[in-house]
């Protein structure tokens, strides 16, 4: 039976952001294309011992999913939370 690879889960504004430590190898790709500066690095360690990334706030996700794009060994999730619309 396989290993069930469990993500770190952060809640933000506009997404929920997971990272998966046992994928990440701490490369920076996500932190380095993030258009708001939004990932920051943890003190959990990834696949290779190096940090992985965490959002540094709740607000300043705009849920572009650009960082779960470039991270070139799919350890990231962006769920994107469906705002209400307002009457």
């Amino acid at each position: 039976m396989g290993r069930e690879l469990k993500p770190i889960t952060f809640p933000l504004e506009k997404a929920i952001f997971h990272i998966f430590p046992d994928y990440c190898k701490g490369c920076g790709l996500c932190k380095e294309k993030c258009p708001n500066g939004v990932l920051v690095w943890s003190d959990k360690l990834g696949v290779y011992g190096t940090p992985t990334v965490k959002p540094k706030d709740e607000d300043s996700c705009i849920a572009c999913n650009i960082c779960e794009m470039v991270c070139p060994d799919c350890a990231i999730l962006v769920e994107k939370i469906r705002q209400k619309k307002a009457l």
